[in-house]
């Protein structure tokens, strides 16, 4: 990979048309100097939602030039979230983006039964992009910020996700590794059994075009010689694309090790809803939100 592991998708984003990008409450300089990048890489157009007064002292904070992008102005942070969310209903963005807003209030507003963005009977599911300088390739994973103890049916879908976006990143044929603590199936650990399940459903067409195998121990996923020392032999080990964790705490934890201990630049979005969201925490780095803009813009 490159410096900053990052050109494998940016390659890919700069061949598409730029997306149209809706920013819920966009007043703090974290989320407009993302946004700026993003305009000015021509990867999106931008709506921003929020006090004008704010986001255009910001932007010329930040040194960006005030084209562009437009804003819809409202001194309540509410009715921005609202009306972000409605612009997007409308068809009018192909991208949304959470600003300077609480995760529970902007996703109150997402899931609304009659005015969200979430189709009836739709998984809400997370998937990373990470950038690791020990490993060689991105690695995509799912799910360390949505659900937190999913179904054998949610996992089933949230790998349909996971494969979704590895081939819109470029990656023709994903392979899959449904994580677990050990390569055994045994019955008394629910992560071994729903990975077995899960490897069946892939022996039986479920995800074509895909290599998939589970249960599989974190190391076997990502590293050939601890493979090779146990005896493990898979396409997939080693030489993952995808990880599926069997629940939230161990995808968290796999996160923002890889995010503070190893440096790694991170992307995320979250699928489900009729358009690529954004879910960037307020705390998240400029890059994290540059990287995630660009991620959800192939999705989009």
């Amino acid at each position: 990979m490159d410096k900053s592991g990052t050109s494998f998708l940016f390659e890919r984003v700069k061949s598409q048309l730029p997306r149209r990008l809706v920013v819920a409450n966009g007043v703090d300089l974290h989320t407009l100097e993302a946004v700026g990048r993003a305009i000015s890489n021509n990867i999106i157009t931008a709506t921003i939602t929020g006090d004008k007064d704010l986001i255009l002292s910001n932007f010329k904070k930040l040194g960006f030039a005030s084209d562009g992008f437009k804003i819809e102005s409202f001194n309540n942070a509410g009715d921005a979230v609202r009306r972000a969310v409605e612009i997007a209903r409308k068809g009018e963005a192909d991208l949304i983006m959470k600003g300077l807003i609480g995760t529970d209030e902007f996703m109150k507003a997402i899931l609304d039964k009659e005015h969200g963005l979430l189709p009836n009977g739709a998984l809400l599911s997370h998937v990373a992009m990470l950038f690791n300088d020990v490993y060689h390739k991105p690695m995509f994973v799912s799910d360390v910020a949505i659900v937190p103890q999913p179904t054998l049916q949610q996992k089933e879908q949230m790998v349909k996700y996971l494969v979704s976006v590895a081939r819109k990143a470029g990656i023709e044929q994903p392979k899959v590794a449904f994580i677990a603590a050990t390569e055994k199936i045994l019955a008394k650990m629910p992560a071994c059994t729903d990975a077995a399940a899960l490897k069946e459903k892939w022996e039986n067409g479920a995800f074509p075009g895909t290599i998939c195998d589970g249960p599989m121990a974190l190391d076997l996923a990502i590293d050939k010689d601890s493979a090779n020392v146990k005896g493990f032999d898979s396409p997939v080990a080693g030489n993952a694309d995808c990880l599926l964790f069997p629940n939230i705490e161990s995808g968290n934890v796999f996160y923002k090790t890889n995010t503070k201990f190893c440096n790694a630049r991170a992307a995320a979005i979250v699928l489900g809803t009729t358009i690529p969201t954004i879910l960037s925490s307020r705390g998240d780095s400029t890059d994290t939100k540059f990287y995630s803009i660009a991620l959800a813009s192939l999705i989009g």
